[in-house]
């Protein structure tokens, strides 16, 4: 499709919220500023490992070979090699160890066809965390590569000369990276976690934008023949998100540095195994997991509703607790009038006066100096069913509305005798006469 049939198709259709929002595909030099890579960790391949017993060297990368060769020449096995934090370090420090005293020191000997001939006996040796020098050493390396991620997290927070473009259009982000990462899960429903949640993300975004670079799904990673169909993929298979099962992804969560060789996934299991088996049931202190709504004007993000509508309140006017109340909306209404307003400030357009602008930022400096942010227009505007469909499918200010009226009015009913009268009892012989039923049974009289 043509930018120019795209845009046509997109002003015929902008009133209709049943049409999946399009955005601007991204320049093919938008690759946004070289990333920085962390001070502390490297890029597979760029660190060395070396054998324990002989010169022998590979790369990180190829950390397989050189196991195999530990094996087959050394007859050695390395434990749980994957829950090692620095590889490459450990290594060193036990070619250091294996120098100054017999391997048999250190490691379990495990003797191969025990019961035949002695000629076809082997020995192999286990080094693991069984030895309290090995754990000791695995846990050293995993809190010092702790303590180094959480102060690259911290530079990257207080960093304020991040600069990038957005992967799904040619908007261009600069100071935090909050704004890019938060710009993404609003206008393009792509999530990779809250900003806080994340380490070395330059690397991270690097890696997301070589895979649709080289047309590959996020989620599926699937391969496309085209940016088109690439796109259109992954907004009908709701693919706008990456794939937790993929764990090249682990480094960029900081939950994955916390516990020594353990993902999120397993801590998390563990967590709620712990609450499985706690005998106190008592339920007193237990909170709901944060929201994470977006503002209807700004990027600004809040964990509860109240903050939420405290914010949208006190910096921008508009307080929707007022306009439930005086328009005593119900819960659908509610989601109609939100989702109204989203698609709206989406098409640049003031939902008071349906004045039409620019951009963004130009509609929302009119509604603000115009006091049009508690101007609504007449209730058949935007009370139809086509704004039952979220304008941003992740729209968390959704699932936190409230019909405290109706709820109000079910406890005040409860336990009361509540007639129910049919509709149209004046007029019954009619009803038969014009029933669908009544038709069916006719037609199923005369074929049989």
């Amino acid at each position: 499709m043509s930018a120019c049939s795209a845009s046509d198709d997109a002003q015929d259709n902008q009133d209709s919220i049943l049409e999946p929002l399009c955005f601007p595909e991204q320049p093919a030099d938008g690759a946004g500023a070289p990333s920085v890579q962390g001070p502390s960790l490297q890029g597979p391949g760029t660190e060395l490992l070396v054998c324990l017993f002989c010169p022998e060297s590979v790369s990180l990368q190829q950390k397989d070979v050189l196991l195999k060769h530990l094996l087959l020449e050394h007859k050695l096995v390395i434990a749980d090699v994957k829950l090692i934090a620095d590889l490459s370090k450990y290594m060193l420090y036990w070619k250091g160890r294996f120098l100054e005293q017999p391997v048999t020191d250190f490691c379990s000997v495990i003797k191969t066809n025990s019961t035949g001939p002695v000629e076809k006996q082997e020995d192999y040796f286990l080094l693991c965390d069984v030895l309290p020098e090995d754990r000791i050493l695995r846990e050293r390396l995993q809190q010092k590569r702790l303590e180094e991620v959480l102060e690259q997290q911290q530079v990257e927070r207080d960093d304020g000369s991040f600069h990038r473009l957005c992967m799904f259009c040619s908007e261009e982000f600069a100071g935090n990276r909050s704004s890019l990462l938060n710009h993404m899960a609003r206008e393009h429903s792509f999530s990779i976690g809250l900003p806080d949640n994340i380490v070395y993300c330059n690397q991270f975004l690097d890696t997301l934008q070589r895979k649709l670079d080289n047309l590959q799904c996020l989620y599926c990673e699937k391969t496309f023949r085209d940016k088109t169909t690439l796109k259109d993929h992954m907004r009908k298979k709701a693919h706008r998100r990456i794939n937790a099962s993929n764990h090249e992804y682990d480094r960029f969560y900081v939950i994955n540095y916390l516990e020594l060789g353990k993902t999120w996934e397993e801590v998390q299991s563990e967590d709620d195994r712990e609450l499985a088996d706690d005998e106190d049931d008592d339920w007193s202190d237990w909170q709901a997991h944060p929201v994470s709504a977006v503002c209807l004007f700004c990027e600004h993000q809040s964990e509860t509703m109240e903050q939420i509508y405290t914010h949208m309140k006190e910096a921008h006017g508009f307080d929707l607790h007022k306009l439930r109340t005086e328009l005593n909306l119900r819960f659908y209404q509610q989601v109609k009038l939100v989702n109204f307003i989203r698609r709206q400030i989406h098409q640049s357009r003031c939902y008071g006066c349906q004045e039409k602008f620019d951009s963004r930022d130009a509609v929302l400096r009119h509604i603000a100096a115009e006091g049009h942010m508690m101007k609504l227009p007449d209730v058949s505007t935007w009370n139809q069913p086509q704004y039952y469909f979220p304008t941003y499918e992740n729209d968390a200010l959704l699932c936190t509305l409230s019909d405290s009226d109706e709820e109000e009015s079910d406890e005040t009913n409860h336990g009361e005798d509540v007639p129910v009268i049919a509709e149209d009892i004046s007029n019954l012989r009619a009803l038969k006469q014009s029933s669908v039923l009544n038709q069916l049974l006719k037609n199923r009289g005369s074929c049989s």
